[in-house]
């Protein structure tokens, strides 16, 4: 179903990710464990829930308007690590960040920003981004690569792999808590690649009746 590169010998699996997104979070812990039961290296990209959604800000409720607004700053500091410091950053920054948001409930200011480029051996100046439009261009470019390849009426994360045929797959998702580990980690991953490999297939869904659990 998926394509390995002759160089690594592994299936290079491209991981859209905005890094207040929670489900988000959840997905990428998935694929850290699938990239030790299957031949998969994961490759971090950033999109954004705020480009997503900026021209839908009047039609939202306040409270996911709000939380849209201050999704601006982590994901600029990310883009801002990658253009700066090299792809091989964006990984690490996102542990760093997305273990403080989600995990330890950390508030999204700049303190916990500077906190986690620090772990990771950044200058905290990067923190600075968080409010400038600097690389707001690259970001967008970034967001646009990985919302083209499934369409607009997803979120965050986004999916893409080589397929043997030639062709990419890509999809959103998969929305999954706790994030599976081992064997069962290894069988999501199969499943997930055979049904996104099907053409014409868009969805498998239900009702979500829990929260993300964090480990």
């Amino acid at each position: 179903m998926a394509r390995t590169t002759p160089e690594t010998g592994k299936v290079p699996a491209d991981f859209w990710f905005d890094p207040l997104c929670p489900w988000a979070w959840m997905t990428s812990r998935w694929m850290l464990e699938v990239e030790k039961v299957r031949p998969v290296e994961v490759r971090w990209h950033v999109m954004s829930l705020a480009v997503l959604n900026e021209d839908k800000l009047d039609t939202l409720p306040e409270s996911y308007a709000t939380f849209l607004r201050d999704a601006w700053g982590p994901v600029r500091v990310v883009i801002a690590a990658q253009q700066e410091h090299g792809d091989e950053v964006v990984g690490k920054l996102y542990t760093a960040l997305g273990t403080r948001f989600h995990n330890q409930a950390l508030p999204r200011t700049r303190e916990t920003i500077v906190a986690a480029l620090e772990e990771v051996g950044l200058p905290a100046a990067l923190a600075d981004h968080a409010d400038t439009d600097t690389y707001d261009a690259e970001l967008r470019a970034s967001h646009k690569e990985g919302i083209d390849k499934v369409g607009q009426e997803v979120g965050t994360p986004v999916i893409a792999v080589p397929g043997k045929d030639g062709h990419q797959i890509a999809f959103f998702g998969p929305v999954v808590t706790p994030a599976p580990r081992g064997e069962e980690a290894a069988k999501l991953w199969d499943g997930t690649l055979m049904v996104a490999s099907i053409p014409g297939f868009y969805e498998i869904k239900r009702t979500r009746t829990q929260g993300p659990i964090f480990d």
